[in-house]
C-alpha cells in the first residue's frame, strides 16, 4: 500500500464538493454528502476455495491501521464505529442516512475522525462475501454517524 498515495486521495476528498446526485465518481462512489474512495483491493478468492483469504484480511488490517496512524497525527486518536447496529437497524426496515446504511452491509466497523471543517473521515474494510475482494476504503461525509 501506499500510505503517501492514500493520503493524497483522503486530501482530495476532504477539499470536494459533495455529488448532487448518488453515483461514481473517478475515485469510487459519492451522493449528497459523502465521497467513497476505493484505496485499495485485493483479488477475489473463487479460484482458491478461499486460500490466502485470512492473510489477505490481516494485511489490510494492517494497512488500515498504518493508515490510521498518519491520520491520528492530524486529528487524534480514531474512535472505532461499529456498524453491526446500523446493518440490524436497515434489516428491520429503517431507513439509514448514506453513506453509512450502505456502509453497513458490507463494511463491519470503521475508523472515524472529525474534521475541523465538520466532516467525518471514516477508514473501513469491505468484503460482500467470502469470495469478492477485500476493499479498504475511505468515506468523507458531513453526514453524522447514526
Amino acid at each position: 500500500m501506499d500510505i503517501a498515495n492514500c493520503l493524497a486521495v483522503i486530501d482530495q476528498l476532504c477539499d470536494r464538493e459533495f455529488p448532487v446526485v448518488h453515483g461514481r465518481t473517478d475515485s469510487g462512489t459519492g451522493g449528497p454528502g459523502y465521497l467513497i474512495a476505493e484505496l485499495q483491493s485485493s483479488g477475489d478468492f473463487y479460484e482458491d476455495g478461499g486460500a490466502g483469504r485470512e492473510e489477505t484480511e490481516e494485511q489490510y488490517e494492517a494497512d488500515r491501521d498504518a493508515l490510521g496512524e498518519r491520520l491520528a497525527e492530524r486529528w487524534g486518536p480514531a474512535d472505532a464505529f461499529s456498524l453491526f447496529g446500523v446493518f440490524q437497524r436497515g434489516m428491520e426496515g429503517e431507513e439509514m442516512d448514506e453513506p453509512w446504511g450502505t456502509l453497513a452491509a458490507h463494511v463491519p466497523d470503521v475508523h472515524l475522525w472529525r474534521t475541523e471543517n465538520g466532516r467525518w473521515i471514516a477508514l473501513g474494510i469491505s468484503q460482500w462475501d467470502d469470495e469478492l475482494p477485500f476493499q479498504l476504503l475511505a468515506v468523507v461525509t458531513e453526514t453524522d454517524p447514526p
